[in-house]
């Protein structure tokens, strides 16, 4: 949740000034929010990869995953063009509704990989008028992770070493070299759709890092410390050419150990930031929808935004979210195998009720 408050405090600044890449100033060289990016992906490659070694079923796994990432983007995606679309439109009505680009952006951006970021007429007179949504555009790289978890379960269960994940990361970070992209500038790569390969590549080595962290945790220890010096290096190095693989480092390691020492005593308000995604994905067409109402000012679209899209976060959660996650109780369970006879070697087993994310 802190991360996606972030993200919606940060569009503030371009969302009135396209000039503007970020709330930061200029000269400072970087981002909150994409530094809250790179630790959205750590995180999540942290979570996928423990989900994926909680039961390595790639079609359980594949279920899961599209329960969890889909219902929200068809809800707001859904709300944008058949809702928010034809009452701010600059265009008529049948002018939009027969606009072909109109269900482009329905049937696309529900797709993902079709994402698209214009609606006919929608947003126009905005400062911004590039993007209904801006938002989604990581959420097909999101969807990329999860297809990374999945390739290297398969392939350590053929026989492959965990070291498998240190090559992943070796080839990210050698795309990342070459392409270079920033959070100004997708880099070089080109693109697929509207997926561009360089943005692409550097939010997937923390994703990386994330499932590195998991899957030798054992091995390396989170200590806040380490993380503070890693936030330190990444400050010192940041506007050097070592500053992109200071950032992955710092964010990934960080915000995995804040979540690994998160104080306890609050853990009773964990059903207050569990609309996080959804806080993410409304965060972009409620500001839109401030400034086309007359907010033109950075501090007071900030001021009732963050609430706004939190207040939509929380209802995403409780009446979208929650009720499709439980749909994975529709789910075979994983088959537990019988115990061995007496005179056979015995294999210890995971209990059969271990939770599966």
């Amino acid at each position: 949740m802190l991360g996606a408050v972030t993200v919606v405090v940060d569009h503030s600044a371009p969302l009135l000034d396209p000039g503007r890449l970020t709330i930061f100033p200029a000269s400072w060289g970087m981002s909150p929010g994409y530094i809250a990016l790179m630790g959205f992906f750590a995180m999540s490659g942290y979570q996928i990869q423990d989900s994926w070694s909680r039961d390595p079923s790639w079609w359980r796994f594949a279920a899961r995953r599209l329960l969890r990432i889909l219902p929200p983007l068809v809800v707001v995606v859904s709300v944008t063009v058949l809702v928010i679309g034809p009452l701010v439109t600059s265009l008529s009505q049948g002018a939009y509704w027969s606009n072909l680009q109109t269900w482009r952006y329905l049937v696309g951006t529900i797709v993902l990989f079709l994402l698209q970021h214009r609606l006919p007429g929608v947003f126009d007179a905005n400062p911004y008028p590039f993007s209904a949504n801006g938002a989604l555009w990581t959420l097909p790289m999101e969807m990329l992770g999860y297809a990374l978890v999945l390739v290297a379960g398969v392939l350590i269960a053929l026989g492959l070493t965990r070291g498998l994940l240190l090559v992943f990361l070796g080839v990210l970070v050698y795309a990342d070299t070459l392409w270079q992209a920033t959070f100004g500038d997708h880099g070089g790569g080109g693109s697929l759709g509207e997926l561009p390969l360089g943005s692409t590549v550097a939010f997937l080595v923390p994703f990386v890092l994330g499932m590195i962290l998991h899957s030798f945790r054992h091995r390396i220890p989170l200590r806040p410390w380490a993380a503070l010096v890693l936030l330190a290096l990444y400050l010192a190095l940041n506007q050097t050419p070592a500053g992109r693989y200071a950032l992955a480092l710092a964010a990934a390691y960080g915000a995995i150990t804040l979540a690994t020492h998160w104080p306890k005593r609050l853990e009773r308000f964990e059903p207050y930031v569990y609309g996080s995604y959804g806080t993410y994905i409304w965060g972009f067409p409620i500001q839109q929808l401030i400034i086309m109402a007359g907010v033109h000012n950075v501090a007071a679209l900030v001021l009732l935004a963050v609430p706004a899209a939190y207040a939509a976060g929380q209802l995403s959660w409780r009446f979208i979210e929650q009720p499709t996650l439980r749909l994975r109780r529709h789910l075979p369970a994983p088959a537990v195998k019988r115990p061995a006879p007496a005179d056979a070697p015995t294999v210890q087993m995971e209990p059969a009720g271990t939770p599966v994310r």
